[in-house]
This record gives C-alpha cells, structure tokens and sequence, in this order.
C-alpha cells in the first residue's frame, strides 16, 4: 500500500505530495522503497487533488511492480542497446553479435535512438522501414553500388535485429507490446531464396578434378561434401576429433574472424556438438593427411605453430575462415567449373541424402540444425528434382509413343497401298 504525505507552503496551501511504495528487499533483508512527488496544478482544489493523488499513487505503485518506475519511464531506445546487447552476448555467435552492432548504429540508432521505449508506436517503425526500402546499396569496399536500394531480404534482417531489441524490453516489462510486430506492419516481399547445389554430374565431375589437388585441399572438400558441415566447423576440425576405428567425426568448435581481430574459436552454431560418420575412404584420406602434417612439423621444427589442425598455413597455424571459400573459388575456375559458393557443397550434401532416402532427422542431425524446419527447406530441392525426373519419364513417353504412331501410320500406307 502507497503512503502519501502532503506538502504545504507556509501559507498552508497544499501544493504537493510525496508518494512512497514499497519495492521488496534487497540482499540482505533490508526493504527497498520508491517515491515519487506529485505536485498539484494551481488550479486545482484541495479536495479534487486529494482525490487525483489516490489514482496517481496506484499508478505509481503498479509501475514500481513492473520496473517500470523513475528512470525507466523516460528510458530512450539508445540507452536500451546496451543492455540488449548485453543479454544476447551469450546467445549469439560472435560474428552475428558484431552484426546485430554494426545495423544497431549504421541504421537503427539514427533513425529511432531518440524515442522512448514507452513512446514507440508501429507507426514509427512502418516509417523506419519505408526509410531502408530508400537507402542506396553498398559494396564491401563502402561505395554506393549505383542506382541498387537495399534488397528486401536486407531490410527483412534490419527489422528482426529492431523486433529482437523490444522483444527484449517486453521481456524485461519495460514496454508492454512490440510495436514491431511484423503482423502491424506493410512490409516488402521477399522472395524465396534458391538453395545452389551441385547435381549428381557436376559433383561428380568436380570431384574428379580433386586428383590433381593438394592433399589438404582434397580433405578439406570431401568433408565439406560427405559431412555438410559448415566452413568455421571444417576449418576448426583437428586430428584428435577423428576416430580412425569407428570412422567417425565430432564437430565440436568453430572458426570465425572479424575484422580487425585474430582468429578465434567459438562452440558450433547453436552449441550443436555432434558426431558424424564419414566414408572409410575419407577416412584414410585424413589419416594421410595426419603423417603430412607430421612431415612438415618435423620440417620446421620451432617454426612450426601447430595444434593438431587439419587445415592448416605454412607454419602449422589454423586456417583463416575464409580461405576455404577462396580456394574453392580458385579451384572451380581452374578446372572450368561453374562459379558455386562453398557453402554449396553443404546444401548439395543435405540434398543428396535426402533424395537418397535418408531420414529428415538423420539429416538434421548430421547439419547441425536446432530446428528441423531449417532442415525442411531442402525438401523443396528434393521434390523439384523429383517433378524434374517425372517431366523427363513423361518426354520419353511421349516420343515414344508418337514414334510408334508414325511407325503404324506407314504400315497403314503401304498394307492399303
């Protein structure tokens, strides 16, 4: 229960009260308390005032339960991102953490920072949103890419990292709804994304091309192919994640770099530590890889850096992340290869086991995916290929049939004849 105290001048007009609730206690036993002072408008009785303060002290208190008293009421969107930030440190990978920042300040901050939490409104953000739909494209090196606005698809992810701030505030009963909510907003199609992969004839041709390879190059794309997993996963793989008896795999950290910091190491994505079984073929081929590795560690002696990488520089420390993909590149076009991204190869290894019947769950465990819809998109890759070969069955069908009807036709002729 609020306790109110009156305030008068030396007059003895009543000019303000001082209202003071309770906030539970701290550490140690000892109660907490909030106030607040209400003063009372010149032109209003003392009566209508007392009267006012009862209302105002129930506000006040219903505020204080919810955390939403004093500072909070005034809090700006600005001085909000630290603490969301602050929550999704553990939640996010590092190279996304440095995203959702980079979006926070380039976009979000100068065009909704100012607002209060409690003031923002769907109108706000449909304007926020129609501002992006007319920001010129950028290219990596920071030029405007002509007359290209920002793609849907890259205002769509602006929108999650606004809709994952004031999730967070409704989280922590700073606001009570997200005005975000995709649902009260007009937003810009975005279409479906065409998963790449390599069909059976160009994964093959491609793997033919491996021969002529390094050694560590062939490693590094059978294990893309036959384990789908992700270039920071492949490239953080070591020798003692191997079982050369059971041919299996565990996949246990990832490599990632941002820019301007060393390479570091993070858990998977999703924390998904998982173990794969791979082809006794490629087995061997890591085994291999292991006794070059040995040779050329002997090689340098003190210079070499080595932690038991699989994927290794020249002095034995691991692999840049994005060397992987640049290889890969570099590799497609020596051979004639159509350009495809490594990441390619994932999608193509998800589509090939599903096709060949594998289970979804199989399948979802062996990419890592914490949620089988991820998993599910692939099917539509799946049925595609199947709608395909049916078309190609029914072609065959067809001139089939119209052969034999020519072939009849000319019997007919010639019996009549």
């Amino acid at each position: 229960m609020a306790n109110i105290t009156e305030n008068r001048n030396i007059d003895g007009r009543l000019i303000s009260f001082r209202i003071r609730v309770s906030d539970g206690y701290d550490l140690y036993g000892k109660q907490r308390f909030k106030s607040m002072t209400w003063k009372v408008p010149e032109c209003m009785s003392e009566k209508r005032a007392i009267k006012e303060v009862q209302t105002i002290a129930i506000e006040f208190e219903e505020q204080v339960k919810k955390g939403l008293a004093g500072s909070q009421r005034c809090l700006k969107l600005c001085d909000f991102i630290p603490t969301y930030l602050q929550v999704k440190k553990g939640s996010l990978s590092p190279r996304i953490h440095a995203e959702y920042e980079r979006s926070i300040n380039d976009f979000i901050l100068p065009a909704l920072g100012h607002f209060k939490l409690l003031e923002l409104r769907p109108t706000h953000i449909q304007e926020f949103v129609n501002q992006l739909q007319n920001v010129p494209k950028r290219k990596r090196n920071g030029e405007i890419d002509g007359n290209k606005k920002l793609a849907p698809a890259t205002i769509r992810r602006r929108l999650t990292i606004l809709q994952s701030i004031l999730a967070t505030a409704v989280k922590l009963d700073i606001i009570a709804d997200n005005p975000a909510d995709s649902k009260r907003l007009s937003l810009p199609k975005v279409p479906t994304p065409k998963i790449e992969i390599f069909n059976k004839q160009e994964m093959e041709t491609m793997l033919s091309c491996l021969d002529e390879e390094s050694l560590q190059f062939q490693v590094l794309i059978w294990i893309a192919v036959c384990s789908g997993c992700r270039a920071g996963e492949i490239t953080g793989l070591k020798f003692s994640d191997f079982d050369y008896s059971t041919c299996q795999m565990t996949v246990e950290r990832s490599i990632y770099k941002l820019k301007g910091q060393p390479i570091a190491i993070k858990p998977p994505k999703d924390y998904e530590t998982r173990t794969i079984t791979l082809p006794r073929e490629v087995i061997e081929l890591v085994r291999l890889l292991q006794a070059e590795k040995h040779l050329e560690e002997t090689s340098l002696g003190t210079a070499w850096n080595g932690a038991g990488w699989l994927f290794t520089q020249i002095d034995g420390s691991v692999m840049h992340p994005h060397t992987a993909g640049a290889q890969f590149n570099k590799f497609l076009k020596k051979h004639n290869l159509p350009h495809k991204k490594f990441h390619s190869l994932r999608h193509s290894s998800a589509t090939f086991l599903l096709f060949g019947g594998l289970d979804i769950k199989a399948v979802q465990s062996r990419l890592g995916h914490a949620d089988i819809s991820t998993t599910q998109k692939y099917l539509h890759v799946v049925q595609e290929a199947d709608q395909e070969a049916a078309n190609i069955l029914q072609g065959m069908f067809i001139t089939q049939k119209n052969n034999k009807s020519e072939q009849i036709d000319i019997h007919t002729t010639k019996h009549t004849g």
